[in-house]
């Protein structure tokens, strides 16, 4: 039995269970991180960021407040 989906029947899924398809494998690829691959680009972000706020962490908004302003600004 062949339990893979192909690209076509994708496509023929409703939005939602295609969204549950997404969630799911995202679900799988953290459940071993270890084999998931960071690009190059995204450690030096990271380090960047991290960097920025050492030298000033009162310019940080904690993840509540960063999160009310995104969805304020989606209802917009």
């Amino acid at each position: 039995m062949n339990n893979q989906l192909t690209p076509e029947e994708i496509r023929r899924l409703s939005v939602d269970e295609r969204l549950r398809l997404i969630e799911d494998v995202w679900a799988s690829l953290s459940e071993v991180p270890e084999k998931v691959d960071v690009p190059d680009w995204h450690r030096a972000e990271l380090d960047k960021r991290l960097a920025a706020y050492g030298q000033d962490p009162s310019a940080a908004q904690p993840w509540s407040e960063a999160k009310a302003d995104i969805l304020r600004a989606m209802r917009k």
